[in-house]
């Protein structure tokens, strides 16, 4: 984008400056994910009309391989931190282009807590922290272990929510 600008001598001459001037409400980090990939889902969690619905068809369809590796990388995270999670083995997810309903649908999950951490949490670093660190209003259990089942994520999420408004049980 080109902004012009005028010199001192405004009548006469008229100077330029060329740089990049971010768009109002575009933030470049949150573009570098395809639309309602996973990593996008972190990143844009309450952004679209019909976003759940949208979540269903691309479950239904499959998460890529390349969209799961995008994922990783944008959680600070490796395979191996999430084994015990996802239905599916590491070894025969790298087998796959595209993965199951049961496996792509705990992915959305997966991305859909992580973009709710990241909003509650100051950091990445600090969500990461507390996953990782046993909550007594979880029974003492790490939260991050009890995200291989559907109840699990729902009683991580339910606290993650009552720490956003400051309810503690």
């Amino acid at each position: 984008m080109e902004i012009k600008t005028r010199t001192e001598n405004s009548n006469k001459k008229q100077g330029s400056v060329k740089g990049r001037v971010a768009r109002k409400g575009k933030n470049p980090a949150r573009s570098r994910h395809s639309k309602f990939s996973p990593s996008w889902v972190v990143v844009h969690s309450k952004d679209a009309p019909g976003f759940k619905m949208e979540l269903i068809s691309r479950i239904r369809k499959g998460v890529k391989k390349s969209d799961w590796k995008q994922l990783i990388q944008y959680t600070d995270s490796t395979e191996k931190e999430f084994e015990h999670i996802l239905p599916a083995s590491i070894s025969s997810m790298q087998k796959k282009v595209v993965y199951g309903k049961e496996t792509s649908e705990r992915i959305y999950e997966l991305a859909r807590l992580f973009g709710l951490g990241y909003e509650v949490f100051d950091s990445k670093e600090d969500f990461k922290k507390w996953l990782m660190t046993p909550s007594k209003t979880l029974g003492n259990k790490i939260p991050f272990e009890l995200l291989d089942s559907s109840i699990g994520f729902e009683m991580v999420e339910n606290e993650i929510i009552r720490i956003q408004y400051n309810v503690y049980s």
